[in-house]
């Protein structure tokens, strides 16, 4: 299995820049989402690895090989690159039938019968489409459709498995079935995923590692929990996790403790994990994720008034007006609160984000108390 590397790839189409020197490290057996916005070098970045885009600059080696290399003007060919490329549109044979589309690329590479029929009957089954094998594409649904197109895919044995937004066709009840599935396919096949999406739902629960993108930059790779809980930046904060995370804009009052100002009048005491040094009058944003603020009877940090409520039973997410600011929070459970009532507010964990607001990079992490 491949261990993939990139190292200062550059991908211009003219004078636009699509992606900018990007290094990266996918390791074998994972699953890495490349995840961003719509034109921020994510498939680009793909096309890359695969072969089928050839970058202006950089070297991309997949398990100890080098496939590119502008310095040594190295460029594999994506038939020589051992990975398999599932596309958006699933690209099946019309007037095949699921068996014979998932057979095709073994008979062409000249394997016995049968072996290549032990090998379509493993892939029926492990895709769980074996009564769909006599059936042609438009006799199936678009999940039963992906299924036959990953079947294909894995056919070959490929080393690494490559999926341009593979379950943006589907509706809502089949893209949360096949994100189990591919979950599952994943640990059986012992594979190399890397997935394109723009969905960070998508990136969070399959990942092993997110890789997030903007405008052809990599903003933050990691695991997708510790992008969520410690994003390297604003724009990983805001773009990760649903509801939005909330960034309130502060300003440095006092340093010893470390006091910010915000709104028109409020105040809270910020204390760091960690040593931390600010001057005052600092420009900060404060990133509270919904579900650190909790509304309490008794013991509140602040004030705010609720503004609406939304529950849907095993969660309610309450917009407060906290002194000019909206803020979101998420109370579990089945509750409802009185819009317009005034409340009480505490901020839970340690977990609580401190960014630059000049460059929207992470300062620190901790708590927040009352002033």
């Amino acid at each position: 299995m491949p261990r993939i590397e990139l190292k200062h790839v550059t991908k211009m189409f003219g004078k636009f820049v699509a992606v900018d020197d990007l290094n990266m490290i996918i390791d074998d057996r994972s699953f890495v989402t490349l995840l961003g916005p719509s034109g921020c070098g994510k498939t680009t970045t793909l096309r890359m690895i695969a072969g089928l885009e050839t970058p202006t600059e950089g070297t991309i080696t997949i398990n100890d090989r080098v496939v590119f290399s502008s310095e040594e003007g190295i460029d594999v060919p994506p038939d020589k690159r051992d990975v398999g490329f599932l596309f958006q549109n699933y690209a099946l044979w019309p007037h095949m039938t699921v068996y014979k589309n998932i057979s095709f690329g073994l008979e062409n590479l000249k394997w016995p019968k049968d072996r290549i029929a032990d090998r379509v009957e493993e892939l029926l089954e492990m895709l769980k489409i074996t009564e769909f094998s006599a059936r042609y594409p438009s006799e199936l649904s678009g999940g039963q459709q992906q299924r036959v197109a990953i079947a294909r895919t894995l056919s070959t044995g490929p080393k690494a498995l490559f999926m341009d937004e593979p379950l943006s066709n589907l509706d809502a009840k089949l893209r949360m079935e096949m994100r189990t599935e591919l979950k599952r396919l994943h640990r059986e096949t012992d594979s190399t995923f890397v997935y394109v999406t723009h969905d960070q739902l998508e990136a969070m629960t399959l990942s092993t590692m997110v890789c997030l993108m903007k405008e052809g930059y990599t903003q933050q790779y990691a695991p997708p929990l510790e992008v969520y809980r410690k994003p390297a930046n604003t724009f990983a904060a805001d773009f990760v996790g649903s509801p939005n995370i909330n960034l309130i804009e502060a300003e440095v009052e006092t340093a010893t403790p470390l006091v910010l100002k915000f709104g028109t009048a409020s105040r809270l005491k910020f204390t760091a994990n960690a040593p931390l040094a600010l001057k005052e009058g600092k420009q900060v944003t404060l990133g509270i994720r919904p579900e650190h603020i909790t509304i309490v009877e008794e013991g509140a940090t602040i004030e705010a008034e609720i503004q609406s409520s939304l529950p849907s039973g095993m969660e309610t997410i309450v917009a407060l007006d906290l002194d000019g600011i909206r803020l979101h929070s998420v109370i579990f459970g089945d509750l409802d609160f009185e819009v317009g009532k005034l409340v009480g507010l505490t901020f839970k964990g340690a977990g609580i984000n401190l960014f630059d607001r000049e460059d929207g990079r992470l300062i620190a992490q901790g708590t927040l108390t009352k002033a």
